[in-house]
């Protein structure tokens, strides 16, 4: 389904996380400790600069519209796995390859159930034409 402007954006960035996703499981995979330094560092880096902003825009507009729709399942969903990732982001200040390797699958996992089931609801519950 093509993306409604007010979630164009968002959709868009979840190309990074995926990128970011695969970097980690790549790097975990190699088991190269220096490697595994190196993507931790890009991690944190890219998390703090363009993930948390992405958590924030979908915290303070789509979710609440979606609660104001009665979708609170997807919006629990959503809202426990941000805390997952920003604490597995946390634990990455002092990499290792199955902190790496659990980060890297949660965020391919979320940006899936993202694009596949709560945007997918938000187009139906706020921008199809009634």
């Amino acid at each position: 389904m093509k993306r409604h402007a007010d979630l164009l954006q968002l959709s868009r960035e979840h190309h990074t996380a995926l990128k970011l996703a695969r970097l980690a499981r790549f790097a975990s995979d190699a088991g190269n400790p220096e490697a595994i330094a190196q993507a931790a560092r890009t991690i944190t880096s890219k998390f703090a600069e363009e993930i948390e902003a992405h958590f924030l825009a979908e915290e303070q507009v789509v979710l609440p519209a979606l609660l104001a729709h009665g979708a609170n399942e997807l919006v629990n969903r959503t809202l426990e796995e941000h805390k997952i990732l920003r604490a597995l982001n946390q634990q990455l200040q002092q990499a290792d390859g199955p902190i790496l390797a659990h980060f890297g699958q949660m965020l391919y996992d979320h940006v899936r159930f993202e694009e596949r089931e709560l945007f997918e609801r938000a187009q139906e519950l706020l921008y199809s034409e009634h």
